[in-house]
């Protein structure tokens, strides 16, 4: 069994986030990404694993490495890749009421046995993530990579890796509008509020609360997307993502 084990390194599982973001529609063609400072610390690695990373996926087209300019997303289409269970075209072919059923039905489920299972290893890691969200209430890009983060650190506190990866899918659906609606006004500070109210029930041990939290913060989700798909998608209000000095304009 131990020889049938594929043994990763770090770099490339990296690099794999890096593709799941892109992959998810956190990050899009266009997306200009963070410095490798702010990937590393957003990401929990060493700014070399970053450098090392980036520069895989620029080897395969993923991204565009240009001396003096960021690194950009490139236009390759990875809309095959998949997420947990699913792509992102399978988990964007079902309505929205449909999946926000299925995200109180199954979420709040994984977080329930998330806060069961909790250790103090992921809580000091969901810590962590709060301190890096802290810094990026001015800049979405960063804010949806961390956001993403935290998410999934969650997901795989849980002790079925199946319905984690169901959730991490869930999670994606409708990441156009869900980009869209971080340029409203208070929508990133409002979405940090909500984790630290998370993260305060995951260290008081109450799974009840963990899930109230987390309803919480479905029900913001659902409504700020059902916002933007009544909006509709014909203008680009939400440009590709330039990181920290941006002034997203508001959908």
């Amino acid at each position: 069994m131990r020889r049938g084990i594929e043994k990763r390194t770090v770099t490339e599982m990296i690099g794999d986030k890096l593709e799941s973001l892109i992959a998810s529609g956190v990050l899009q063609a266009g997306d200009e990404l963070p410095g490798e400072r702010e990937l590393a610390s957003a990401l929990s690695v060493s700014r070399q694993t970053i450098r090392n990373a980036v520069q895989g996926l620029a080897a395969r087209g993923i991204v565009d490495v240009s001396q003096g300019s960021r690194t950009r997303v490139a236009g390759a289409d990875l809309g095959l890749l998949k997420i947990g269970a699913m792509t992102a075209r399978t988990i964007n072919s079902y309505d929205l009421e449909a999946v926000h059923e299925a995200r109180l039905l199954i979420e709040c489920a994984v977080v329930r046995d998330a806060a069961i299972a909790m250790d103090a290893e992921t809580l000091a890691q969901l810590r962590h993530s709060l301190e890096v969200q802290r810094a990026t209430l001015d800049d979405p890009v960063r804010f949806l990579i961390c956001d993403r983060e935290f998410h999934v650190a969650i997901y795989r506190a849980s002790r079925n890796p199946l319905l984690a990866d169901v959730v991490t899918d869930l999670y994606a659906y409708m990441m156009d509008n869900r980009r869209r609606a971080m340029g409203e006004a208070g929508a990133i500070q409002r979405s940090y509020e909500d984790h630290v109210a998370i993260v305060e029930a995951f260290a008081a041990g109450d799974a009840d609360a963990v899930v109230a939290a987390f309803e919480q913060h479905l029900a913001r989700i659902y409504e700020t997307t059902r916002q933007q798909l009544a909006v509709g998608a014909s203008s680009e209000v939400f440009p590709p993502l330039r990181g920290r000095g941006r002034s997203p304009t508001a959908a």
